[in-house]
């Protein structure tokens, strides 16, 4: 009988916990899984006595659902989705919806939000973010993709969506084609730099001032309050205070050695590819690449020398430049995301909404913290702006902090201590706000060598120049463009 409000393919943690979400909110959710016995499962677990029921192919879960039948897809990102979607189309009409949730990379929904529409279907390429407990609880959701699509998904993901205080759902429709995928590799983006920042920190803390575990946890308890209020400090905290059944800290025997399912390396790839300085989040995945050489450093360590030095100051002084360092590098986290967000959504003409994406945010993702408000304040009193930095509340938060900014970046220096994303954004933000920089040079350098000519202060832009550097090169000039 054809009585479900929606299907979803693909029963790992995220899926399973979303389809829950939705049972809660009072949706009938009929589910399928490649592997069949874990619909089985769940239905004799944790689905039973819900409003979820089972199908065994995908022709059974399309035959359960009201029309127009809306199908979730939460696979692997990539040829898996293809393969789930290939396998729905004979058991779809026309009005049809099909939905994608994974980290699927945002060139790919736009390719299937205009090879679907050519047969007839409707496709949302949907980020969902939030773990485990988000998609159970309420998640952040970026649906974009069909427009035609939205007000028949809008109701239940609305429902399902973490809600801010006042109230507002942490959704709404980010725009066509890869929009919602594309703020969601953004997202995530951000989320790899904010992590680094806080590893950064926690490193300082321990090598630098060799506190306890539980004296980090103390601090990063009392940073939860103020402006660092934000679900990673939430966690980071816990993280340090949590110790095994033997009284160990856990985080003590967990090794260095870090993963990645790459929408931070997208991420910084999408800025390459668009000439965006998206550095911090560059160093950011980086980070995550060094560490990965673990064995490596293990016998560099035994060879390459740092400085023989001691922190000599005031340790509590230095926790609280340290906070400070943590907000600017955030605040320039965030403005170097958006400033990527603003170039691609020219590219592709989506007309982002920046205010309400800092609103998608605000509650139930990875990056939720307090001052995404301020963010989206931002956004409400100028739409246009270029930069966050800019902003008069920004631009004071960062003026506050800069002083400890640059003690922590130096201390770190001083003690051989590595923070490579809080340097590159006190970098970016020194670069940024200078008028100058030394591309004059560079940019004789290439011309010197490959006659790729230059610009002059004392003529118009766009007049391009060549100089016969060396008196043994001719007139001709390479073509000027940026690649």
């Amino acid at each position: 009988m054809a009585d479900a409000d929606i299907g979803l393919i693909g029963l790992a943690v995220m899926g399973e916990n979303l389809v829950l979400n939705m049972a809660s909110k009072g949706f009938t959710v009929a589910v399928y899984n490649r592997t069949t016995a874990k619909v089985d499962n769940f239905l004799a677990d944790r689905a039973a006595g819900k409003s979820i029921v089972g199908a065994h192919s995908p022709e059974e879960l399309c035959s359960q659902l009201k029309s127009p039948r809306r199908v979730m897809i939460m696979v692997k990102a990539g040829k898996p989705v293809d393969k789930v979607i290939e396998s729905l189309l004979p058991h779809l009409d026309e009005g049809d919806i099909v939905i994608d949730g994974g980290n699927s990379e945002f060139p790919d929904s736009i390719r299937r939000t205009k090879d679907l529409a050519d047969k007839g279907i409707l496709y949302i390429g949907t980020g969902v973010s939030g773990g485990e407990e988000g998609a159970l609880k309420g998640p952040s959701i970026m649906p974009g993709g069909n427009p035609d699509a939205w007000e028949h998904v809008k109701p239940i993901f609305q429902s399902i969506a973490a809600k801010t205080d006042q109230g507002e759902p942490c959704c709404d429709w980010v725009g066509r084609g890869g929009a919602g995928h594309f703020v969601k590799m953004v997202h995530n983006g951000i989320e790899y730099g904010d992590m680094q920042m806080i590893c950064e920190t926690y490193h300082m803390m321990k090598e630098g001032l060799g506190m306890s575990n539980d004296e980090m946890h103390s601090v990063f308890a009392k940073w939860n309050t103020d402006v660092l209020d934000s679900y990673l400090i939430e966690i980071t905290t816990d993280i340090l205070g949590y110790k095994d059944e033997d009284g160990v800290s856990t985080v003590d025997v967990i090794l260095d050695k870090a993963g990645q399912k790459g929408t931070g390396k997208w991420t910084a790839i999408s800025a390459l590819d668009i000439g965006q300085p998206l550095t911090l989040i560059g160093e950011a995945v980086f980070s995550r690449c060094l560490s990965a050489l673990k064995d490596e450093r293990v016998t560099a360590s035994k060879v390459l020398q740092g400085p023989d030095t001691q922190f000599d100051g005031d340790p509590t002084a230095l926790i609280n430049d340290l906070e400070q360092a943590l907000y600017a590098s955030k605040i320039v986290s965030y403005a170097q995301g958006y400033q990527l967000m603003r170039a691609i959504s020219d590219e592709h003409d989506w007309g982002l909404n920046y205010g309400a994406i800092a609103l998608m945010w605000r509650g139930g993702c990875i990056i939720r913290s307090a001052f995404l408000e301020n963010i989206r304040d931002a956004f409400a009193k100028d739409p246009e702006l270029t930069n966050l930095l800019l902003d008069p509340f920004f631009e004071k938060a960062v003026e506050t902090a800069q002083a400890s900014w640059r003690r922590v970046v130096a201390t770190a220096v001083t003690l051989g201590i590595p923070m490579p994303a809080i340097s590159a954004a006190l970098a970016y933000y020194d670069g940024y706000r200078t008028e100058r920089l030394p591309a004059n040079l560079l940019q004789a350098q290439r011309d010197y060598f490959g006659a790729h000519t230059y610009e002059r202060t004392d003529k118009p832009r766009g007049e391009f120049f060549h100089t016969n550097w060396t008196g043994r090169g001719g007139t001709t000039s390479s073509t000027t463009y940026n690649a």
